[in-house]
Order: structure tokens, then C-alpha cells, then sequence
């Protein structure tokens, strides 16, 4: 027993070391970090909003949480290699901005070849709920939404479409946001040609803005 005792030890210290080695955060603890202190995460690309300026902001997401990373320094070169399933590690400043947690003046490397793509989770049940918060930035899905109203930045196309969805007799906030699935994708054009009534299943990454505003990547019309 004091054998295989000793045995678990040193099993329990050699992942101790491999976690500190890293000096990479779990979800749980980037969560409980302090706002505006540095931050270094390992997480996985889901998708991500349109090079500009060396700067790229992505959606990523671990097994353990999802994270917001605005603005993340970025070669062109770089960008055009940050495809869905890539592990990226992130060194940051933890930030908030009108109830978004998000990595700011962050810079990154590739870190290894193995790679992870989320599942859309079905938040539907959590809207309107406290939860919800708890799968900030998520690949999610809402199914059976009414479209109440969709209303395009500046009145036209070419910009963000703002989306008013309905369920359970409560309204909420979706955006289609043209960096991230410009005037040229399918759900940018699906969206555009909804009308009010249309029952819809959607999918995207649940962006917080003064609330839930999740940022749509695709809508099927179910009635």
C-alpha cells in the first residue's frame, strides 16, 4: 500500500509540474482572475472576426469555457493559419466591456498540433435565466425562436443586421456581425430576407452586450 501510495504521489507531482510548466490558466481560474491583470490561456480557435491593422478578434473555446479575444495582435501571414481547431496560447490583459469578459492587448503563439471543435450547446432552456452568463462566449444554439424584428445598422445592407428573436413570451437581442459573417456569407443573406413570424433554429457564439447578444453564424427557418 505505502508502495502504491508513494506511486500516486509522484504521479500527482509530475502533473502538477506539467500544469506550472505551462503557466497556462484553466478556465476556472482565468473566471476568478481580477480584472485588468494579466492573464495566459491555451484555448482553441472557433472563429474568428476579420484581419485588420495586425490586430484579429477571435472566439475561442477549451473543453472547460469559451474566451473573447479582442483585437489580439496578429501578422497577416499568422491570421490566415488561425482556422477552426487551432491551439493557440494567449497572453492577455483581462478586461470587461458592457458585460463582456474579454482577453484585451493580447498576443499570442501556436501551441501543438492537436486541435478541438465545440458542439453547439442548446441554451435555448437558459434564457432569461442566471445561468446563462456561465456560457458566455459558448458556441450555442437557440431553437424554435419567433423573429419579431430585423433591423440593419446605418437602415441597409452592407452592415450588421440586428435580430429581435421572441421565446416564451420574452424578447432578446441577436446580432449578426458583418466581420465575422459579412454581406457574402448565407446566414448574412438568410437573415436579411427573414420576416416577422419566421420560427427559427440559430447558432453562435454567445457574445454579452448589457446582456445576452450572441453573435449569429447560422439560422435554419423551421416554420
Amino acid at each position: 500500500m505505502k508502495k502504491i501510495a508513494a506511486l500516486l504521489l509522484v504521479f500527482c507531482m509530475a502533473l502538477s509540474f506539467v500544469a506550472c510548466s505551462s503557466g497556462a490558466m484553466s478556465h476556472d481560474e482565468y473566471v476568478a482572475a481580477a480584472l485588468d491583470s494579466e492573464v495566459v490561456i491555451e484555448t482553441y480557435v472557433q472563429g474568428h472576426q476579420s484581419w485588420w491593422d495586425n490586430k484579429i478578434t477571435v472566439y475561442c473555446q477549451s473543453e472547460d469555457g469559451a474566451y473573447f479575444l479582442y483585437e489580439l495582435a496578429c501578422s497577416e501571414e499568422d491570421a490566415a493559419k488561425l482556422v477552426p481547431g487551432t491551439k493557440i496560447r494567449v497572453t492577455g490583459t483581462k478586461g470587461e466591456w458592457a458585460g463582456e469578459v474579454e482577453v484585451m492587448d493580447g498576443t499570442f503563439e501556436f501551441a501543438g498540433d492537436d486541435t478541438y471543435i465545440a458542439e453547439a450547446f442548446d441554451a435555448t432552456a437558459l434564457l432569461g435565466t442566471d445561468e446563462l452568463i456561465d456560457h458566455q462566449n459558448e458556441f450555442v444554439s437557440f431553437k424554435g425562436m419567433t423573429v419579431e424584428a430585423v433591423e440593419y445598422k446605418n437602415g441597409e445592407p452592407g452592415d450588421d443586421i440586428y435580430v429581435t428573436l421572441g421565446c416564451n413570451g420574452a424578447s432578446y437581442s441577436f446580432c449578426v456581425e458583418v466581420y465575422l459573417t459579412g454581406p457574402d456569407t448565407d446566414v448574412y443573406t438568410t437573415v436579411g430576407s427573414l420576416a416577422v413570424g419566421d420560427v427559427v433554429d440559430v447558432e453562435g457564439y454567445l457574445y454579452w452586450y448589457e446582456g445576452p447578444n450572441p453573435h449569429i453564424t447560422s439560422v435554419t427557418v423551421v416554420g
